[in-house]
């Protein structure tokens, strides 16, 4: 009889599980989650996967810590927001001092079609914890292409919604040489077979604009860390391959059914086109020449932006003003460089320009926090 591994016993509990045992546990400490985006859903999963041992993990955000990120957060304090660390290196810290034998790489970065080849090497599984349609897209384009296994997540409001993703081989990169495998039958649909398009700009309320309640990010995340471990473990029949959708104001929770994948007019897992990872729709930020400001030009822009409905999400962080051709105003609430007031133009198809700021990934954040993407 094979005698246990003293260095798992912290895990004895987990390992229990009949599905898990020591072998599960084993896989759990050979593997390595990729987590985009350290806010609410992403520090509630980078706490859950540190103590479920999974042997590394890398973090990838591109903010700072603010006493507003404390209430749903959960690994983040006071002495974060006066020190101004950045969320993925704070998020570090207190992931070493829980469980000090799994390795955490930390990137203060922004994660994108430019960057990300930085990060996705020998990566077995995919956690969604961002804020915007773009970058979840680019995610699922990698996801798709590798061979990789990708957990979306989303939480606004008091709702939320998530989805684990196993991409269909047929799409796969010949390149590609993913560690856990799964066959066609296992696969699931990409998030574009659900959402072939993102939202436009504007119309897909924010965190920072209608607010969020905590319980509704902690229980999303722990169902993202559920997905992985299970993708982790092996057991990939225990996935679920229904999308989770939930309310806990109105006492809704539903499982919605999804077809067998790929859904064959899919661009990304049936066609195989990937153009947020090639950059193709990525949106743009320029920092304008001698004005002390950032153009913001998002990949969905339509012309069609209701300014009267972003102004109306906007009041409650500053002076925002409508006119038949933009929105225009400066916030209350946010500074740019050298504590210089934030200004934000609105033109209706979706461009804007951040003034007071010189930074295009600062603009970047300020623009999907309160316009959204």
């Amino acid at each position: 009889m094979t005698e246990p591994d003293n260095n798992l016993h912290r895990y004895h509990r987990q390992m229990l599980l009949p599905d898990i045992g020591e072998a599960g546990q084993q896989r759990l400490r050979e593997a390595h989650a990729l987590i985009v985006g350290c806010g609410a859903l992403g520090s509630a999963i980078a706490d859950t996967l540190t103590r479920a041992g999974v042997g590394t993990i890398t973090i990838v955000d591109r903010d700072l810590v603010e006493v507003t990120n404390l209430q749903r957060q959960i690994l983040f304090d006071e002495e974060d927001v006066r020190s101004a660390i950045p969320k993925a290196e704070a998020a570090r810290r207190k992931l070493a001092a829980i469980n000090s034998t799994i390795t955490v790489n930390a990137h203060v970065d922004d994660f994108s079609a430019r960057t990300c080849a930085r990060y996705i090497d020998g990566v077995d599984v995919i956690l969604d914890g961002l804020d915007n349609f773009e970058t979840r897209y680019l995610l699922n384009d990698i996801a798709v292409s590798r061979g990789i296994g990708y957990i979306y997540g989303g939480a606004v409001g008091t709702t939320g919604m998530s989805m684990s993703i196993l991409p269909h081989p047929r799409a796969r990169s010949q390149q590609a040489s993913p560690r856990l495998e799964w066959s066609a039958k296992q696969a699931t649909p990409c998030l574009r077979c659900i959402f072939p398009d993102a939202p436009p700009p504007g119309t897909s309320p924010t965190c920072d604009t209608i607010g969020v309640l905590g319980p509704v990010v902690t229980t999303i995340a722990a169902y993202q860390s559920a997905a992985a471990i299970k993708l982790l473990t092996g057991n990939l029949d225990r996935i679920d391959r229904r999308m989770l959708s939930i309310d806990f104001w109105s006492n809704q929770l539903r499982q919605f059914e999804l077809a067998p994948a790929p859904l064959e007019d899919c661009p990304c897992c049936a066609r195989a086109m990937f153009e947020h990872l090639h950059g193709d729709a990525a949106s743009r930020a320029v920092s304008l020449c001698g004005r002390d400001a950032v153009q913001i030009t998002p990949a969905t822009a339509n012309g069609s932006m209701d300014l009267n409905a972003v102004a109306g999400r906007l009041h409650a962080h500053g002076n925002f003003t409508v006119t038949p051709f933009l929105l225009r105003g400066q916030f209350a609430t946010e500074t740019g460089e050298n504590g210089a007031a934030l200004e934000l133009t609105l033109f209706s198809d979706g461009r804007a320009i951040i003034k007071g700021t010189t930074e295009p990934d600062f603009a970047r954040t300020i623009y999907a926090r309160y316009v959204g993407t």
